[in-house]
């Protein structure tokens, strides 16, 4: 095999040499690239419902020396893949040009992306992260690109609950200032796919340098970082070859939420009340323009 070759590919000119079985595990692989990436032999085989024996079997049938291998060159794949335009464009070809198939494949592979956090997430990772930013004196967000805004979402509704939070989501230089306001005991949350960034690279280092825990959110990042992070938690974002969707980010990120006001239900419900306090004294404002945000004020 050639490092050249698409992961796509390798499965195509093996296929002929594979069992029934064989091929339809292979089949499976190609087509849930993220999902190979983040659970086990065993849980592949539950989902497609054969044997985790199988599964190693058919890796190694496709010319990999194992799970781990075929793994490592479908993270390579990824971090090389196509660019969002491409894969927006191979999305619009599926749908053929027809809204109807657009609706109810994304719905497709959002439904199916979300029935894989139960398998790939588990209740004692999810717990202790729950703990982690409860405990946590501030909890840092590091996303940029679409994940910046996420990244902004979960940090305002982790203050409405009483946790201090703030969003890092610079790019380039002006990230520094986000990183040099690490202090001792924050616990820093980064969101990161597709390759190692400079950004993450340096955010990384320093919180390393100052014993912070590191919660890693990624689809393809985890053999690269697992040894610099304190815990991983694999988050597929949708086909590998189709447009990126936020969809199980977002939902895990509530679901932290939850599990916050679940632990502190005392300092989450008192903290809510103090912000419709303060929203009920602002509405009390004699001269408070209560209009449309985005029109002209109505005030003389």
């Amino acid at each position: 095999m050639t490092s050249a070759a698409s992961f796509a590919d390798v499965v195509a000119s093996r296929l002929v040499a594979l069992s029934r079985t064989e091929k339809r595990v292979a089949q499976y692989f190609v087509g849930n690239q993220h999902q190979v990436l983040v659970q086990s032999a065993m849980e592949l085989a539950g989902v497609i419902g054969t044997s985790d024996a199988t599964v190693i079997r058919t890796t190694k049938a496709l010319g990999f020396d194992g799970l781990d291998g075929m793994r490592r060159w479908i993270a390579d794949e990824l971090r090389r893949g196509p660019n969002p335009a491409t894969r927006l464009s191979r999305t619009i070809e599926d749908t053929g040009g027809e809204l109807g198939k657009a609706f109810e494949a994304t719905l497709g592979i959002q439904t199916e992306a979300l029935a894989g956090l139960r398998a790939t997430v588990k209740a004692e990772d999810y717990a202790a992260v729950v703990r982690l930013i409860a405990e946590a004196p501030q909890a840092l967000v590091f996303g940029i690109g679409p994940s910046a805004s996420i990244a902004e979402y979960f940090c305002i509704q982790l203050r409405r609950f009483g946790v201090p939070a703030r969003p890092m989501n610079q790019t380039g230089l002006l990230l520094a200032d986000q990183i040099l306001a690490l202090q001792p005991g924050d616990l820093v949350m980064i969101m990161a796919y597709g390759r190692v960034y400079a950004e993450v690279e340096v955010l990384i280092r320093h919180a390393n340098s100052l014993g912070l825990q590191i919660v890693l959110i990624t689809d393809s990042l985890e053999e690269t970082l697992r040894p610099r992070v304190s815990r991983v938690l694999n988050i597929a974002r949708g086909r590998i070859d189709a447009f990126s969707l936020h969809t199980v980010t977002l939902a895990f990120l509530e679901n932290l939420l939850v599990g916050v006001a679940t632990l502190k239900p005392q300092a989450t419900l008192a903290s809510l009340e103090q912000l419709n306090a303060l929203r009920a004294e602002l509405a009390r404002g004699d001269d408070l323009d209560v209009g449309h945000p985005n029109l002209p004020s109505q005030q003389t």
